[in-house]
């Protein structure tokens, strides 16, 4: 449209020109006047059109710059509506980042939480007691109460719970002071077996409250050996106690065979002593009616050389030293007299052992009434809240009991030992005893003379 409006001025300045010059040869007769006016309306108009010139040309620059501003409008107004649209998808994107970053916080909150709890956890747990403690800042670090995690505290104790895992499974040599059981305190090598026990050379080890080291009172027999060995580089085994140490300490503290002995008091002492007698006796009579058959056995071997040193033997010289000529009923009666006279050496000390042997559980039961007697006596005073003070009449009843079976039993073997080897040579005497009276018998008896009738 500006484009038209340029081209209509233009014809119009263009048919006033083409009218000016045709009026021209019609003003050639007028005066000077004229002519000089003309020169001047024509360069008036010489100097309007090169003004309108110039204005139509500034009016196609000005077009030009127009139509340049509108494009670069219409850019303006493609990049505000892009910006727009940019700006309206960063706020979108913006909302879903707060959002996320919301929940992230929150996960990053109970992450804290939870890490803060499982280290104060690891802490509780472990404590001051705990083998692994042996090292320097073994524990995790307490984290502070911030709202967000930082890598830092992340990685410190990652890396705490990581080395609790690692020396868990590791036995470690370590120089640390430790107390003996006389209260010395002095530096010696010792392994730590992860978080289950430490122990020297000859001892299992304990803390103290205040972390210190010390030997427990009583170490198990089995459990020091393998301890020497590991030591030593002789053995890779070790008593492990799951438990955290409970067993140990129990096993250290379980009485000695010697305790439990001194357990029965004076009641004991006495079955022991009793039982002591009877198995000396039995052990004495024994040996001697082994070696009474090894000579029974070797004179019945050679039964024409008798011997005095046997009962056998001792048999036969009687009935050699009989009258011959009396009865049989004579001769039967005056051997089984030598044969009853050696029965008591062959019988010696059963009797006593017999005895002791149905003493001893009356003993026991005698001792376990005492030691009922005094629990009951310690109830009444201490009343039953500590189960220690009953544990000494306790422990007095049951092992007068034991001991009074564990008397009697081995007493009655012995008994019934010494009866068989006893009643084993009384059998030998009178069989070899009546055999030689029959011998002399068939001997001496007159010839068999046949009746006729």
């Amino acid at each position: 449209m500006m484009r038209a409006f340029t081209k209509g001025n233009r014809r119009l300045t263009a048919g006033l020109l083409v009218s000016l010059v045709s009026l021209s040869p019609l003003a050639s007769a007028q005066s000077d006047e004229v002519t000089s006016l003309r020169d001047a309306r024509q360069a008036a108009e010489i100097r309007d059109q090169q003004r309108l010139i110039n204005l139509l040309d500034d009016q196609s620059a000005m077009e030009d710059a127009l139509e340049e501003a509108r494009q670069r409008q219409q850019i303006a107004q493609d990049k505000h509506e892009a910006l727009e649209a940019q700006s309206a998808a960063q706020a979108v994107e913006s909302e879903r980042l707060s959002d996320r970053q919301s929940e992230q916080g929150e996960t990053l909150r109970n992450l804290l939480s939870a890490l803060n709890t499982h280290s104060s956890e690891v802490r509780n747990a472990l404590g001051e007691d705990s083998w692994l403690t042996l090292h320097k800042d073994a524990l995790p670090p307490r984290l502070s109460d911030v709202d967000i995690l930082e890598r830092k505290a992340l990685v410190e104790v990652v890396d705490s719970l990581a080395t609790l895992t690692q020396h868990t499974a590791n036995a470690e040599r370590l120089e640390r002071p430790v107390a003996d059981a006389n209260g010395q305190v002095t530096t010696q090598p010792i392994v730590r077996l992860g978080d289950y026990a430490a122990f020297t050379e000859s001892d299992l080890l304990r803390q103290d409250d205040e972390g210190r080291l010390a030997v427990l009172p009583r170490t198990p027999d089995t459990v020091t050996d393998y301890l020497a060995d590991y030591h030593q580089g002789n053995g890779r085994v070790l008593a492990v106690d799951p438990t955290q140490g409970s067993v140990i300490n129990a096993l250290s503290q379980r009485p000695s065979l010697m305790e439990r002995f001194h357990q029965g008091g004076y009641v004991g002492y006495i079955v022991v002593a009793l039982g002591g007698l009877g198995l000396l006796v039995a052990l004495l009579q024994y040996g001697y009616l082994l070696a009474i058959s090894l000579r029974v056995n070797r004179q019945r071997k050679y039964p024409d050389a008798l011997q005095g040193d046997n009962p056998l033997g001792r048999v036969l010289l009687r009935f050699e030293g009989m009258d011959k000529h009396q009865t049989p009923e004579a001769l039967e009666a005056r051997l089984d007299e030598a044969v009853l006279a050696e029965l008591p050496r062959l019988e010696r000390g059963q009797p006593i052992v017999k005895l002791l042997a149905a003493i001893a559980p009356l003993l026991g039961l005698l001792g376990t009434v005492t030691g009922m007697i005094v629990t009951f006596q310690a109830i009444t005073v201490f009343g039953t809240g500590d189960p220690q003070l009953m544990a000494g009449g306790i422990s007095q009843a049951l092992m007068t009991t034991v001991l009074g079976l564990i008397t009697a039993v081995p007493l009655l073997f012995a008994q019934t030992a010494l009866s068989s080897r006893s009643r084993y040579l009384t059998h030998v005497i009178e069989g070899q005893a009546s055999a030689t009276l029959a011998d002399h018998l068939e001997a001496h008896q007159p010839p068999y003379a046949p009746s006729v009738t």
